[in-house]
C-alpha cells in the first residue's frame, strides 16, 4: 500500500470547526511524534483565531504553536490537495459537513470536546482543555504506533 507524497511522506489533513484548537493541537502531536514520516495540515471549517488557552496548555508541554494561522479547508480543496488521511476531531454533526477530498484519502473521525465551548474560570477551562489535549497526544501516538510494523 503506497500512502506516501512524492517526498516519501504520508499526508494527514486534521479537519475541525474554527482551526483554534483541537486540530491546531492534533496536527502539533503529530508532528512531535510522527517525525519525517508525516506531512500535516490542519484547517476548520469556518477559520477562525487562535484559543488562547489552548496556546497555553500546549506551552506547558513545551510546544509553541502562538504563530500558527487558522486556515480554511476549501482553501485546500481548491488548490487540488491530495492527502492520504483527513481525519476530523470535531463532533460527527459536524464531521458531515466537511467536503470529500478527490483520491483515495482515507477519513478517519476522533471527537474530541471542543475547548472554544468551555466556560468557567480560566484555570477551570485550562483543565478541562488539558483533559482534551491529552486525549489528542494519546490518539495521536497510538495512531503513529499503528504504522511500525
Amino acid at each position: 500500500m503506497n500512502i506516501m507524497d512524492n517526498q516519501n511522506k504520508i499526508t494527514v489533513l486534521f479537519l475541525c470547526v474554527h482551526n483554534s484548537a483541537r486540530s491546531q493541537m492534533a496536527e502539533a502531536f503529530l508532528k512531535k511524534y510522527g517525525g519525517d514520516r508525516f506531512s500535516v495540515e490542519s484547517a476548520g471549517l469556518e477559520p477562525g483565531t487562535l484559543n488562547p488557552v489552548v496556546v497555553d496548555v500546549m506551552k506547558e508541554l513545551n510546544i509553541d504553536i502562538s504563530q500558527n494561522k487558522t486556515k480554511g479547508v476549501f482553501e485546500f480543496v481548491k488548490s487540488g490537495r491530495l492527502f492520504d488521511f483527513v481525519i476530523t476531531v470535531c463532533d460527527e454533526k459536524t464531521a458531515q459537513q466537511c467536503p470529500v477530498f478527490p483520491g483515495i484519502t482515507r477519513r478517519l473521525h476522533w471527537d474530541f470536546e471542543d475547548p472554544s465551548s468551555f466556560n468557567g474560570t480560566i484555570d477551570e477551562r485550562k483543565a478541562r482543555t488539558r483533559i482534551v489535549r491529552e486525549k489528542i497526544e494519546t490518539a495521536i501516538m497510538r495512531w503513529v504506533k499503528s504504522f511500525e510494523l
